[in-house]
């Protein structure tokens, strides 16, 4: 019976917590766009570019 005067306050705690946090990434955009990082996941990235012999940049 002592246990549940602690864990039931203990528990409203971490509720008041997760909403907090949750609405903390709301205010902060978070949510605000779920479709483009699972799209920029499936496109390619341009492969790197090699400098061609004038352009590595030594002066002499």
């Amino acid at each position: 019976m002592n246990a549940l005067l602690i864990l039931i306050p203990l528990s409203l705690v971490l509720l008041l917590a997760a909403i907090w946090a949750f609405a903390w990434a709301v205010k902060r955009g978070q949510f605000d766009d779920l479709d483009t990082p699972a799209i920029d996941i499936l496109q390619d990235e341009p492969a790197p570019r090699r400098p061609s012999a004038g352009e590595d940049g030594d002066a002499g």
